[in-house]
């Protein structure tokens, strides 16, 4: 019992354990209408995008989180903004905000003359997080999942059945750039946790394996949290007992989660129908 508990004696550990828990509830609430939108190269994007954000609050003394919050939220509003009207494919302007947005931060690194300022950023530092961090992160926690709670089943919708959307009058673009800037602000929490580098396998896995246990959509939900929340927890305890990278030991025990739900799927121990992402009785469910 005394290993169980010993983490906990260290204020550093307890938030970073906190941070983990609330990184993972955004992400993993988040993550569901990502793998349902097919949006996980946009996560990606959005991740990497906060990098001149970054560079240019640490240049002026600014906060970091601020900086790469601003950056994400710019980023998000482009995309949309390139994207709308179905005149440029999304993927297209991902990819055209993606490396532009990019190579500025890579640029603004290379004179500073020094990158292991930024390591941090890139490889994450969750055991670095302070009290004014943990403050911020769950600020951004309560107004993803308030969010979330207030226009969720209209996001649901013009996910799963947008022309019906259109047809009762539900702007399906201003839905998508709610869940843009969502995703932005979540993308910029996790950062702090693992880093941009595994930011998107911290949004995309745990709701992937969550749609190989069930199709049902509040279990979706359910078991995609469940999954993040075990997956920081025995990434927290990995990291303290084995000292390596908490971000990383996360990530990996997503993985392994994943890896474990997919053997169990394919030996036939979860009997869910067709997939999860397929079924626009989902809609039906919630209106």
């Amino acid at each position: 019992m005394d290993w169980l508990l010993e983490p906990f004696q260290l204020g550093l550990m307890r938030r970073a354990l906190m941070a983990s828990l609330l990184v993972s509830a955004t992400c993993s609430l988040l993550g569901v209408y990502v793998v349902l939108r097919r949006m996980a190269f946009l996560s990606e994007a959005v991740a990497h995008t906060t990098l001149p954000g970054i560079v240019i609050a640490y240049f002026n003394k600014w906060n970091l989180l601020a900086g790469a919050v601003i950056a994400a939220i710019l980023t998000a509003i482009g995309i949309g903004w390139l994207g709308r009207g179905q005149k440029l494919r999304e993927d297209t302007a991902i990819g055209i905000v993606y490396s532009g947005m990019f190579a500025l931060g890579i640029v603004m690194i290379s004179s500073s003359k020094n990158f292991m300022d930024f390591t941090h950023m890139l490889v994450g530092n969750v055991l670095g997080v302070s009290n004014q961090d943990l403050v911020g992160i769950a600020i951004v926690c309560f107004v993803v999942c308030g969010t979330l709670w207030a226009v969720g089943k209209e996001l649901l919708l013009s996910t799963v059945d947008p022309l019906h959307s259109q047809t009762i009058g539900l702007s399906v673009q201003r839905m998508r750039y709610i869940l843009l800037i969502l995703l932005a602000l979540s993308v910029v929490t996790a950062i702090q946790a693992v880093g941009v580098v595994l930011t998107t396998a911290l949004m995309v896995t745990p709701a992937a394996t969550a749609t190989l246990i069930t199709k049902r959509l509040k279990w979706v939900f359910f078991w995609s949290v469940t999954c993040s929340f075990a997956s920081s927890i025995i990434g927290w305890y990995v990291s303290y007992y084995y000292e390596v990278s908490a971000g990383g030991a996360i990530v990996l025990s997503c993985t392994s989660l994943f890896g474990l739900v997919y053997l169990a799927h394919r030996a036939g121990l979860f009997h869910r129908g067709h997939h999860v992402e397929d079924q626009t009785e989902f809609a039906s469910e919630e209106f």
